[in-house]
């Protein structure tokens, strides 16, 4: 999906707005404008589990009233709005602390901690693209972070991110991942993770033509996975190394046979590369377990499985050869 095609589908001209924010919570997209909730579109799914973690408000039902979802939605936003400043100069930057068990930004922070990357290029609200090499920025950004598609500069933000030591590359707050990989590279960056949201078009293989051009490591994290279509989900497998699963069934069916390691079974984190298992292995006690996995073997890592124990982040799981996918009864639907 490019980005007018965005807007269309969800009726808004962006060109109306000064301050505009779009992400994705729950299947809808939800716009932001001066720190208000103004559009949420009709949710195609029924359940996510992750979701009725994080949003204890939202009801389990095969058949959910559509409009109390989308409401019970604007109301976890202007939460997260309240509390952690989203969409505002007051926005939380900085975090140590573990917000998802199994989230990028928790990987991200994790591996910059512990020097298996030098940077990540993730996305933030305000800002765009975002370069940084600080564990407590990435997590700050990325913490309760939903999808985010498209935003303008909010300028308090902006400064606030620099002065933290961060790199804004992108003066109109585009989300141009390889453009800030880019940059971070002519920083002296050399192994450099990436999020990139699977749902917008941003071809993966450039990452990989960067990479060899370069000479440089480029660990590429795809998230917001939801919705995709069978190609993309094939595309995905072949080009990146880190992938979230979300509601998708392709990416279950597409990505899961092809992985190395299962991170969890609800909603899986598949890794596909060693490239993949060497950065995820910062959030393992046992990083050179991780990291030493034979690739020619499938691997599974959950809390409620026998195995090699093994902690991730501050999870006690455990590790084991599975066929994968391994699939759970209670996935997003």
């Amino acid at each position: 999906m490019d980005l007018q095609t965005l807007f269309d589908r969800i009726g808004i001209d962006e060109k109306e707005y000064d301050d505009l924010h779009i992400i994705r919570l729950f299947s809808s997209f939800a716009v932001i404008s001066n720190a208000r909730v103004i559009k949420i579109t009709d949710p195609v799914m029924t359940h996510c589990p992750l979701a009725r973690q994080m949003y204890r408000h939202i009801p389990i039902s095969d058949a959910p009233d559509r409009d109390e979802i989308k409401a019970l939605i604007k109301q976890g936003i202007e939460e997260k709005i309240e509390a952690f400043g989203f969409f505002t100069p007051k926005r939380t930057l900085e975090q140590k602390k573990i917000a998802i068990p199994y989230g990028a930004s928790e990987i991200l922070m994790y591996a910059l901690k512990k020097h298996a990357i030098d940077a990540a290029v993730v996305a933030c609200d305000g800002t765009g693209s975002v370069i940084t090499s600080s564990p407590d920025v990435v997590q700050g950004i990325g913490a309760r972070m939903n999808g985010l598609f498209y935003t303008t500069p909010i300028p308090g933000t902006i400064q606030r991110l620099e002065a933290l030591g961060a790199r804004v590359p992108f003066s109109d707050s585009s989300i141009h991942q390889a453009g800030a990989v880019e940059r971070a590279i002519r920083l002296g960056y050399n192994k450099i993770a990436v999020t990139v949201n699977g749902h917008m078009n941003e071809p993966l293989m450039q990452f990989r033509e960067i990479e060899k051009r370069h000479g440089v490591r480029i660990t590429v994290f795809l998230v917001c996975s939801t919705g995709v279509s069978r190609q993309r989900a094939k595309e995905i497998r072949d080009f990146t190394d880190v992938v979230w699963s979300c509601a998708s069934d392709e990416m279950r069916e597409v990505v899961g046979p092809a992985s190395i390691l299962q991170i969890t079974r609800k909603i899986p984190v598949f890794v596909l590369t060693k490239n993949g298992l060497d950065t995820v292995s910062a959030y393992a006690s046992d990083m050179d377990l991780i990291r030493n996995l034979d690739p020619e073997k499938q691997h599974f890592i959950a809390g409620d499985r026998k195995g090699r124990k093994i902690t991730m982040g501050r999870f006690q799981t455990y590790l084991s050869e599975a066929r994968l996918p391994v699939r759970s009864d209670d996935e997003p639907r």
